[in-house]
């Protein structure tokens, strides 16, 4: 934009807009630069917006059949506007248009417990990037199912990783009930860092790169990276296509509210401590992570952004929103139900209907925590999906394991923030009997290979050559 004004002034200092003509054309892009300069929306990887870091809103989203009450469109209309929508956001995102192939390679298998196998795996991302994952299933040799499995991503949240005690539990959990399971971790945790660590403070991809693009690039990648994870699940076999779900947490949850808008593969979400997509300059609008605050600001192009998030996902199928009301990571006193009604109204009557929108449930008393391992989640989830080995009556006679007691028999990794009973530690989390993994169970690479692959593993790899990337478009 400011190059074509630039442009415009040595025009004039040549003696090209002399004439009346000229001067009427110089008035006129004037004008239109004024009034798309009132129609940007700050986007910026860190740091104070700079000119650069805007995003111009495109002029269809300013016809009406992007503000239109969906009960007036008709079905085409709907999916048109669906489809322009989801292809937005992926413009914002920088996320492709198609996916990489997977490359899936299976390292190496074990059995954490009786009757479930965990296979060691590492399938390709956005950006020439790969994914390490734990992926658990039924053992075969164990159990017999009819039909197909379903599946299940769990996407973590901010200092989480495959070694998250949440996420090798749902594993765990969601195996022994007859799903197969992928845990991954997202980048620059665990296995995607230099050090091969977990709960980093900060974590290596929260340092604030002042690039143009950078936090839609990074929040672009996390999308890819549970987008593929879908596609690992498609291509196993014994998976049913049509029964996968997605659970995420805090971070997870907004990278899965997300991914779920985009993705209609995606059968029933669940998010957790999360899923509080409000308005300008309230809470994902201000937040200082480049993975959450540039692109929920670069989202801004779209208009009303939760209201449209959760019609898109109404579209594609179920979703269950679960917080308690006394989170203060996510401020849920600015998030009360009321305010959940109201987006939830502005959804139906984008929409069209309240066929299919998300439905809440909240927590007296309760901070953060992962509400899915709990038995409203598990009946919730084999509502939607199907267990192949469990029915709810499975679910209930299952028993019940007091997280924090089971981390402390089992020494079990976790923040001492987050083994308070009004967090994860309270949790009565579904089934008994389950094992802690050791770290080194859930590495999916030897030191070896880790070595060889950290090219294509790290967040310090993807960095540079993102960094790269950034500052040749910059230069254009």
């Amino acid at each position: 934009m400011f190059k074509s004004w630039e442009r415009i002034l040595h025009s004039y200092d040549r003696g090209r807009l002399f004439s009346v003509r000229g001067f009427a054309i110089f008035v006129a892009f004037t004008l239109c630069w004024i009034a798309a300069a009132h129609a940007q929306v700050s986007a910026g990887g860190g740091g104070e917006a700079r000119p650069d870091q805007y995003f111009s809103v495109s002029p269809k989203f300013a016809a009406p059949l992007f503000t239109e009450n969906g009960s007036a469109l008709t079905p085409e209309e709907r999916k048109k506007r669906e489809s322009a929508w989801r292809e937005e956001i992926r413009k914002q995102l920088f996320v492709p248009d198609y996916l990489p192939p997977l490359h899936a390679k299976l390292w190496s298998t074990f059995s954490p417990m009786p009757g479930v196998l965990a296979d060691r795996v590492t399938y390709e991302t956005a950006d020439g990037m790969r994914v390490p994952a734990v992926v658990y299933r039924p053992d075969p040799k164990v159990y017999s199912w009819k039909g197909k499995l379903p599946g299940v991503v769990v996407v973590n949240g901010h200092g989480g990783d495959k070694f998250s005690w949440y996420a090798f539990y749902s594993g765990l959990l969601f195996a022994r009930a007859g799903a197969v399971v992928v845990t991954y971790d997202p980048i620059g945790e665990g296995e995607r860092n230099l050090h091969r660590l977990s709960r980093q403070s900060p974590s290596p991809h929260d340092q604030q790169v002042d690039l143009p693009h950078w936090g839609q690039r990074l929040a672009g990648l996390m999308q890819a990276d549970a987008r593929q994870a879908v596609s690992y699940l498609r291509s196993q076999p014994e998976v049913d296509p049509t029964r996968i779900a997605m659970v995420g947490y805090s971070m997870g949850a907004f990278i899965a509210g997300i991914t779920g808008a985009i993705d209609p593969r995606i059968h029933a979400i669940v998010l957790s401590g999360g899923g509080t997509y409000d308005g300008p300059h309230e809470y994902f609008d201000t937040s200082r992570l480049p993975c959450q605050g540039p692109p929920y600001r670069a989202l801004g192009v779209l208009g009303d952004r939760g209201a449209i998030l959760y019609a898109l996902n109404a579209a594609r199928g179920p979703m269950l929103v679960m917080n308690g009301n006394q989170d203060t990571v996510m401020r849920m006193s600015d998030h009360p139900p009321a305010w959940f009604a109201a987006v939830r109204a502005r959804a139906a009557a984008l929409h069209g209907s309240e066929e299919g929108l998300f439905t809440t449930k909240l927590y007296p008393g309760i901070s953060h925590r992962t509400s899915w391992v709990t038995i409203d989640g598990m009946l919730w989830l084999n509502d939607q999906i199907h267990f192949a080995l469990w029915d709810d009556e499975a679910i209930r006679n299952a028993g019940t394991t007091h997280i924090s007691a089971w981390i402390r028999a089992n020494h079990v990794d976790i923040s001492t923030n987050y083994i308070r009973e009004d967090r994860e530690g309270g949790l009565d989390a579904v089934g008994t009997g389950f094992p802690a993994i050791s770290r080194d169970d859930l590495m999916v690479l030897s030191e070896a290979e880790w070595q060889r692959e950290l090219p294509v593993l790290t967040y310090e790899s993807w960095a540079e050559k993102t960094k790269r990337l950034e500052s040749l478009d910059a230069g254009r």
